[in-house]
């Protein structure tokens, strides 16, 4: 039992974390290093299991990621397909075609590699891409899964705020279904307090006006509230912010303005909850972060571009470990002369 020591003591760490906050990456990645802490366990228990369950955790570590990622290359390209078809040809709207078509280019330099052959330095390059697409694949596999399951937090207890973060508009001044799904979301908060005899908090809509826009984004927003049947005088418009973290820092403004001791609670879209609470820690506000639904076949790119943010977010960590593994790629090619 030894061999799950680290398991459970990465267990606990994580736990820990999440206790402490849980808007934060570490967590994330803890929850990924636990993972592959108990496959590695259980591969070194593997020789005192009965045949079927033996097979059962080959399968587990092996086979089944294998399929998932031929699964996943696939489900990549058609959805890269959809985004171009619905959404047009922008390079965001690429993103999930083009990681799809990166992992069948990587599986295909692996399964190719011993016919191919080629010179230790060719061998060393191959070790270099799967060995820096591998760390890449583990954050990511990281990000979504802790995303997904911070995802599941739900509103507990009263609020002051509902703090709804902005996007752009539509010719400039009506409010998007991406944005109304966001700004239903707060409303049903709000009205969901209220049902308990609790006072209802105010939605504070944050949105600045972009040089295309006839109006700041806060001001649709509230027009849109009152249209839903919200008081006017339970909604506060922050209209300078032009980024997310300006919408968090200058609604954190607002809300020490009229309560030091607020609490809140952001809504945002589901694809943008996790990397904004990394974004709220970071700017001081006290509140968790929640999502509104989102049109399934948006979701992948979006969340690619989420975490593309996140990784260049903590770029200098990255970029120092990519580099260790390269060098090791090297190391090994060298060794193979």
């Amino acid at each position: 039992m030894i061999a799950f020591v680290p398991t459970a003591v990465l267990l606990l760490w994580f736990c820990w974390g999440v206790r402490q906050d849980r808007r934060q990456f570490r967590n994330a990645v803890l929850l990924g290093l636990t993972v592959l802490s108990l496959s590695f366990a259980l591969l070194t228990q593997v020789d005192r299991l009965p045949g079927n369950l033996a097979v059962l955790v080959y399968s587990l570590v092996f086979l089944v990621p294998a399929l998932a990622v031929v699964v996943l290359g696939g489900f990549l390209v058609g959805n890269g397909l959809t985004m171009v078809r619905k959404e047009g040809r922008s390079p965001a709207n690429l993103l999930s075609g083009l990681a799809g078509l990166g992992i069948f280019a990587v599986l295909a330099l692996v399964v190719t590699a011993d016919y191919v052959g080629g010179s230790p330095a060719y061998q060393s390059f191959i070790l270099a891409v799967v060995l820096v697409t591998g760390y890449i694949a583990f954050l990511f596999l990281c990000f979504l899964a802790y995303a997904f399951l911070y995802g599941r937090i739900r509103v507990r207890g009263d609020v002051d705020f509902v703090v709804v973060l902005g996007s752009g508009l539509i010719g400039g001044e009506r409010v998007p279904p991406l944005l109304a799904s966001r700004l239903r979301a707060g409303h049903r908060i709000q009205a969901r307090q209220a049902a308990r005899g609790a006072a209802p908090p105010v939605l504070l809509v944050s949105g600045g006006q972009g040089p295309d826009e006839k109006l700041p984004e806060a001001e649709a927003m509230g027009r849109w509230l009152v249209g839903d049947g919200v008081d006017p005088a339970l909604v506060l418009e922050e209209t300078e912010s032009r980024t997310t973290t300006e919408n968090l820092r200058f609604s954190r403004r607002l809300m020490e303005e009229a309560d030091e001791r607020y609490v809140c609670v952001v809504v945002t879209n589901n694809f943008h909850a996790f990397r904004a609470a990394m974004t709220a820690r970071r700017e001081g506000v006290r509140g968790q972060v929640i999502g509104s639904p989102t049109a399934a076949y948006f979701w992948p790119s979006a969340t690619i571009r989420e975490f593309v943010a996140v990784f260049w977010e903590h770029r200098l960590v990255n970029a120092v470990l990519c580099v260790l593994l390269v060098a090791l790629a090297v190391a090994a090619g060298t060794g193979m002369r």
